[in-house]
């Protein structure tokens, strides 16, 4: 296929494909993208705030989760089941809590609507659109007529981009209409989500974004999806009722924290030392910590607890400073405190072990044994908590099982290869047919066809160059 029609073909159809992928974030590839952020302040308000619209939207609390990415972007999506992911430039621009539940009741519109599967079928649709406008136009320049077949060829092309996206306008569109409901009906006011879609749309005026309509978008304009709530919600019951206070003070936390931990320049100047806050000294001691400054990190994590003394989270700050600056003796009662203040929280409990290993004191072991196979039992999601765990082993010469923890940690990090080899290790020295030797043989069969799939998409990319 080497003729002018073959490869303006080609181009034709890899364009289209191109503008496909727009829709598929780049954070729902296991291969590239943002990283998630784990903090367990975090995820307890993720949980709590998003219950009353996930119960109001039909579906079960433990099935859905709110993830959060640490990305700049102002973006939050689906990507496939009933997960939901914020990214942390989102987080940053929201105002309060109300804002990032009507985000969460959008997002989660989606969820309902099975968009992420849907989608597949609008993709399909404007690639049959494509094929056939490219074979009725090859038809008409091997019949003579060129212009005509050229024609042909880009009106196709611009019919199935167009087509793709009415169809997502209509998916947003109808996501919007759902968070409107869930809102209601979780008797929480509208006013958020349409505040946060009064910021897309003065983004979209810094952007010189002045369409008049979306024809040529993937999403409705923001004043599109304004005019076509605010009626709606201003009806509502809810529109009047206040934030519940308790929630907002967490999310100003948990928002100052991620500023500190994403930017701790910006934190500085956002929350000078003036401003003598809770959330100015959260902001300021993940700042300080990250820079360098560990007795300032640690000034501002005082502060914090000398407003509260045994909320779990500050004291999870302060051990975790400690910790990282040295000190893992003294980080050890703050962290017990706080795995003990916050019902064992499996991110705090994983912490703590590695305060408990990294004593070096072989009387400590148990104990961290004891307090990390816990941690991974209750989260299965914390890769550090197994590299620890897997220590643990190796210093008490169980070759096999500390072979094992480093096939999950490589599991969960997405190294196939190592998840692999250290999965078959585990196999040749944990008896046959016991729990740890069955989850060995998950990992080496999934690692097996994980690393199958990589080697074929390896050979059909040589096979097209």
């Amino acid at each position: 296929m080497n003729s002018p029609v073959a490869r303006l073909a080609r181009l034709w159809m890899m364009a289209l494909m191109l503008a496909m992928s727009a829709w598929q974030p780049a954070s729902a590839q296991q291969d590239s993208g943002p990283s998630v952020l784990r903090d367990s302040e975090t995820e307890l308000l993720f949980k709590q705030m998003s219950r009353p619209m996930i119960e109001a939207a039909g579906l079960d609390p433990n099935s859905v989760q709110v993830v959060l990415l640490n990305d700049p972007e102002i973006n939050a999506f689906v990507a496939t089941g009933q997960t939901v992911y914020v990214q942390s430039g989102l987080l940053e621009v929201t105002d309060n809590v109300d804002q990032l539940q009507g985000v969460v009741a959008h997002e989660l519109g989606h969820v309902v609507a099975g968009d992420a599967i849907r989608s597949a079928s609008g993709v399909r649709q404007a690639t049959g659109i494509t094929i056939l406008s490219l074979v009725l136009g090859a038809a008409a320049i091997a019949a003579g007529a060129g212009e005509a077949g050229m024609g042909i060829m880009a009106a196709g092309q611009q019919a199935a981009l167009g087509d793709l996206l009415a169809f997502t306008r209509a998916q947003e569109s109808t996501a919007d209409a759902s968070a409107a409901r869930f809102l209601s009906k979780a008797g929480i006011s509208g006013k958020g989500i349409l505040d946060f879609f009064g910021k897309l749309q003065n983004q979209e005026y810094r952007l010189a974004i002045y369409s008049k309509d979306s024809f040529n978008r993937d999403h409705p304009l923001s004043s599109e999806r304004i005019q076509a709530l605010q009626q709606k919600l201003r009806a509502d019951p809810a529109w009047g009722k206040p934030s519940d206070p308790a929630l907002e003070a967490r999310f100003q936390r948990v928002k100052a924290k991620l500023i500190g931990y994403v930017d701790p320049k910006q934190a500085v100047i956002k929350y000078p030392e003036s401003d003598q806050s809770v959330p100015a000294h959260y902001a300021r001691a993940y700042a300080y910590h990250l820079g360098g400054y560990p007795d300032k990190a640690e000034s501002e994590a005082n502060a914090l607890l000398a407003t509260a003394p045994h909320d779990p989270f500050f004291l999870e700050l302060k051990g975790q400073i400690l910790l990282e600056d040295g000190k893992p003796k003294d980080a050890i009662a703050p962290l017990r405190e706080a795995v003990q203040g916050s019902g064992d929280m499996p991110l705090i409990a994983a912490m703590l072990g590695h305060a408990l290993v990294a004593t070096e004191d072989p009387k400590n072991f148990a104990e961290a044994k004891q307090i990390l196979k816990v941690a991974v039992n209750r989260d299965n999601q914390d890769p550090f908590a197994w590299y620890q765990l897997g220590i643990i082993y190796d210093r008490e010469g169980d070759q096999a099982r500390a072979a094992l923890a480093t096939a999950e940690r490589s599991n969960l990090e997405g190294n196939p290869k190592l998840a692999f080899a250290s999965a078959q290790m585990a196999m040749k020295g944990i008896p046959s047919g016991t729990p740890d030797y069955l989850r060995a043989q998950d990992i080496s069969m999934v690692s097996r066809a994980e690393l199958a799939k990589k080697d074929k998409r390896y050979r059909d990319e040589k096979k097209d160059q």
